[in-house]
């Protein structure tokens, strides 16, 4: 099982960034899939989540600026990140959940510049 995420980079404050992840390989009935973010120092937390039937969950920090999708065909989740601030700034994985296992990607950097 391999968790491919894209997207990421350098912004401006204000800005805006997407991130995908495509999870492959023999993976079956997924069903939260989500991310979450490391900064420097800093515990790993979940920045959001979505089930498979659509519900979705954000940290305080980030409603009304980030949205989560999927499609659950493609197995991929996305995160779409707008009004992007400084402490934004970190390490963002995603994460897939199965009934009996939970999966990582390897992390893209997201940096937002003041």
């Amino acid at each position: 099982v391999q968790l491919q995420a894209s997207g990421g980079g350098l912004v401006q404050a204000g800005g805006s960034l997407s991130l995908s992840c495509a999870a492959s390989g023999s993976i079956f009935s997924i069903n939260v899939m989500g991310w979450y973010r490391q900064a420097p120092g800093k515990q790993r937390e979940l920045v959001a989540d979505i089930t498979s039937g659509g519900s979705t969950n954000y940290a305080d920090s980030v409603k009304g600026r980030f949205t989560v999708s999927r499609d659950n065909a493609k197995r991929t989740v996305y995160l779409q990140m707008n009004t992007l601030k400084p402490e934004d700034t970190a390490v963002y994985h995603c994460n897939v959940n199965t009934r009996y296992m939970t999966y990582w990607g390897q992390g893209t950097q997201v940096t937002v510049s003041s």
